[in-house]
């Protein structure tokens, strides 16, 4: 090993245990790896930036960019809407919201795709009385398997044609993904259908009115007036016995009690409540509390909205975001998972997959939401089917990739072109299009991109090659390529997709190559392994969105995403073995 391959995976080795640490954001994970390999000289000072100027980089920002346009157009809901009046049960609902988010991930981003149908599928499932547990992890899967079958459906694909191009010359094409992604994806697709039942069925909700996720954490006080002054704790529980309850009682604004039943409550303690949006109301009401988060201006309407990974509400307190001056709204309740929050609700860090009431006039609900990246949980008021410009985003898509598969364009013009021509056409806002990019990723996909170059230039994707190879030399190939897939997905969960594919695509392509077989076959199996990430909340964003108004526990990933991801790999490895062939040429 030369010095500079010791360099370069001394910087590999701390980015990966950075990343499994968890502690410091990953873009800023890739910014330190970037410098760090400046310093040491690995990276050539003028090649340093060159990452954020690769094509790589602008498809991804266009693609999500072209998503949102997507998404926000309400196309897609208009041609699902007729459907939804014919599906009374789960056993008809899972297959046919999943397939809807499965098509669409086809050709939009796959957490744009999920975002466009889960409020449709809450609303539907509060209809009928359907527990949301069993329509949105399934969605959530459909959107991850979807995504494998067109270039710009998910970033692995994306990366991997990047990898492709540094080692054939050519990258992958719009549709070069299609067989085997759809091979993967109808075998899905027939396991979700009734894979669902898996799911845990003790998770929140009734035939009755199911809600979307486990009880909320409201912020009350009690005023002078109210009828629960100098009375015991129990008799506000007695307003809805079992169905509300107190987690804590803040006293003089520093002293915490935990309430007991003859504890008696005094004017000004302030009380967090727990429970059911419906009973807290009935609670409040009878008791004269009073909500913390009452005082914002125009309280005309209350949102229900999940904090998405890219949400700047992420990691951040509720005081220190400063809803009511910034955005004209109030914080009212939180629900995480079921987890108990025990902490007054302005200086509780929130985190994604947090389940907020949110309450202020019409105009400022609608307007902090896409800002602030919450999702919302319930139908939005777009037009559908009345907006002349409702189709647009869809036919600018759909022409984008007819150029992209007709070879006029290379994808980043094509994509590139699409993005501008939509703002010119008003379809996205320039607040709108700001906030559809996940800057984050760019940024890790931009400080990466040569910290994995020099990996390879120094050598050290080749020693890495070299020891797989003794490691698999007495698999045959289908097995060398099973474990490929494999240990991507294995890895994706606490390294990112993105990362995993800059990191793995070289290394598979080298031992693909010192195997003598193909590279495209072992880029392919790096692409569907890094994007299918079943097994937790935590790899993919799509499965983060869906924990809490899912009501799901960590443990609940693994119900139905562990015999799916032995259907990827049972179906993907010889249909990549079958396409592309385990032999060069």
């Amino acid at each position: 090993m030369t010095l500079d391959q010791g360099l370069a995976f001394g910087i590999l080795g701390a980015t990966v245990g950075l990343f499994l640490w968890g502690r410091i954001a990953y873009e800023l994970v890739a910014l330190l790896a970037l410098l760090a390999g400046v310093l040491v000289g690995i990276i050539p000072i003028d090649r340093a930036f060159a990452g954020f100027a690769d094509d790589v980089v602008v498809i991804v920002a266009c693609a999500l960019l072209v998503s949102a346009a997507v998404a926000r157009s309400g196309a897609i809901e208009t041609l699902m809407r007729p459907v939804l009046p014919y599906l009374g049960h789960a056993s008809t609902q899972v297959p046919a919201l999943a397939g809807a988010v499965l098509v669409t991930s086809i050709f939009t981003k796959n957490i744009g795709a999920l975002a466009i149908f889960m409020p449709v599928a809450l609303q539907l499932a509060r209809r009928t009385g359907t527990r949301p547990s069993a329509l949105l992890m399934p969605m959530a899967f459909a959107s991850l398997i979807g995504g494998l079958i067109t270039l710009t459906g998910t970033s692995p694909n994306i990366i991997v044609a990047r990898v492709r191009a540094e080692v054939t010359g050519e990258p992958f094409g719009m549709f070069d993904y299609t067989p085997v992604g759809l091979g993967i994806a109808l075998a899905g697709m027939a396991f979700l259908a009734f894979g669902w039942r898996l799911l845990p069925t003790g998770r929140r909700g009734t035939a009755e009115a199911a809600p979307a996720v486990e009880d909320y954490t409201t912020e009350v006080q009690v005023p002078p007036g109210s009828p629960l002054v100098d009375r015991g704790v129990a008799e506000l529980l007695a307003m809805e016995p079992g169905r509300v309850g107190v987690a804590i009682i803040i006293r003089e604004r520093f002293r915490r009690f935990v309430p007991t039943p003859e504890g008696r409550l005094r004017a000004g303690d302030t009380l967090l409540l727990e429970g059911d949006p419906e009973d807290l109301e009935r609670v409040i009401a009878r008791a004269g509390l009073r909500l913390v988060a009452a005082h914002t201006e125009g309280e005309a309407n209350v949102a229900e909205g999940v904090v998405t990974a890219e949400s700047p509400l992420a990691g951040e307190t509720a005081e220190r975001a400063r809803l009511p001056e910034r955005f004209g709204i109030g914080l009212l309740a939180v629900s995480r998972s079921g987890q108990r929050i025990a902490r007054r609700l302005g200086g509780l860090r929130l985190r994604a997959g947090d389940v907020l009431l949110l309450r202020g006039a019409a105009p400022a609900i609608s307007g902090a939401l896409p800002a602030l990246r919450v999702l919302p949980l319930t139908e939005r008021s777009i037009a559908l089917g009345r907006s002349r410009r409702s189709w647009v985003p869809m036919l600018v898509l759909l022409g984008a990739m007819l150029l992209v598969a007709l070879h006029v364009v290379p994808v980043a013009i094509a994509f590139f072109g699409a993005a501008v021509l939509l703002l010119m056409l008003r379809s996205l806002s320039h607040q709108e299009a700001y906030g559809a990019v996940e800057w984050p990723v760019l940024i890790l996909l931009g400080a990466l991109i040569p910290v994995s170059e020099a990996v390879r230039s120094t050598g050290g994707t080749d020693l890495i090659a070299a020891w797989l190879e003794s490691a698999t030399r007495q698999l045959p190939p289908l097995g060398a390529l099973g474990l490929i897939m494999a240990i991507a997905m294995a890895v994706t969960p606490f390294l990112n997709n993105a990362a995993t594919v800059l990191m793995m695509g070289p290394i598979a392509a080298s031992l693909a190559q010192r195997l003598g077989l193909s590279p495209d076959a072992f880029l392919m199996a790096v692409a569907v392994g890094a994007a299918c990430d079943f097994l937790t909340p935590i790899g993919h964003q799509c499965n983060t969105l869906v924990m809490g108004p899912g009501g799901y526990r960590f443990g609940d990933y693994a119900r139905l995403g562990a015999p799916l991801t032995l259907i990827v790999l049972a179906v993907g490895v010889p249909m990549i073995a079958w396409v592309w062939g385990l032999t060069p040429g």
